[in-house]
Formats: C-alpha cells, structure tokens, sequence
C-alpha cells in the first residue's frame, strides 16, 4: 500500500535548542487544525469519496502523516539539548514529567488530541468544503508560528509545511471540481 522511505519529505533542522519554540510546535502536531488531525480527517473520509475523489483524498491523508514526521523531528531536534530546568522555564515542567522529550498528541496549551477535531459527515461535498477549511486554518497556523520563530532553519521547514497546506487546498478544488462532474 505504502512505500516508506527512511528519510523525511523535506529536511528538519534547527539552529539552537528552543524548548519554548518546541511548545508551539504542539499545535501543529496534536491541536485541532495539526498534522494528526488532517491525516486522520483523510483517511477517514475517504471511504465515502466517489472513486476519482477517493485517491487525492488518500494521498493527501498519507503525507499528512509526513508532516507529523517533520513536526516530531523539530519537536525532538529543539528539546534534545534541553536541561529539565529549560524545559520548566519554557512551561513544559509538566509536559516533561508526563512524556519526557517525547512528542506527544496535545496541543500548545497541553489539551490533549480529542476525535472531536475531525469531522467525517459522509457527504462529500459537505467534507470537501470542511477540508479545504481545515487546510486554510492549517497554513495559517504555520504563517504564525514563522511569525513566532527567529531561527531561520526552523522557518525553512515551516514555509515548505506552508505551501503543502496551499498544494492541498488546490488539490481539493481539483475534487471539488471532479465531485460537480459526477
């Protein structure tokens, strides 16, 4: 079904430790508009998408999935270096007692990844339009964590994750369009 390469989509890399930084990145990985979410709201959806929907809605779902990988990798690659007494003045003292330096599905707040962020109504036109609204909240969350980061090998991946948002929006205007056909 799936062929995995042992490298990541783009690559992650960071200039400094940053645990305060890693804190936001929470949002992208386990908040409502993150990776987990959108991977999950495709995989989901696809099974009641008319066949010429079902393989963009597949594909986009599957490098969602990818993005969590990069989100993972800066989240790790930010904490790594990190004392305990970072980690409290970044505000992740608790995170850090829970999971350690390990990613986990929450977002920045610390509110853990609930199904009631997705949505998979069965109608595809009605989740079309849901999806395409997801993926505009989701590049404008990555608009604004660049917004929060001075490190410029951070905000290379987070412009790459950026675009893909854009290519995914296209994209579902390409189902949107192939749904009007049917």
């Amino acid at each position: 079904m799936w062929i995995y390469e042992k490298k990541l989509l783009y690559p992650v890399k960071v200039s400094a430790c940053n645990p305060s930084f890693a804190k936001n990145l929470l949002e992208a990985y386990g908040g409502q508009d993150g990776e987990l979410s959108q991977s999950l709201r495709y995989l989901t959806q696809r099974y009641t998408m008319p066949p010429g929907v079902i393989a963009i809605i597949n594909d986009i779902g599957t490098e969602e999935l990818a993005h969590m990988e990069m989100i993972a990798a800066l989240f790790y690659k930010l904490t790594k270096d990190a004392t305990p007494d970072d980690l409290q003045e970044a505000g992740l003292a608790g995170y850090y007692v829970d999971h350690g330096k390990s990613i986990f599905y929450q977002n920045a707040q610390g509110i853990p990844w609930t199904a009631a962020y997705i949505q998979s109504k069965g109608d595809p036109l009605a989740d079309l339009y849901d999806d395409i609204a997801a993926e505009e909240k989701a590049r404008a969350g990555y608009q604004w964590l660049i917004n929060l980061s001075d490190d410029p090998a951070v905000n290379d991946t987070l412009r790459f994750l950026r675009e893909r948002e854009i290519v995914h929006i296209q994209r579902l205007r390409e189902a949107m369009e192939i749904l009007k056909e049917e």
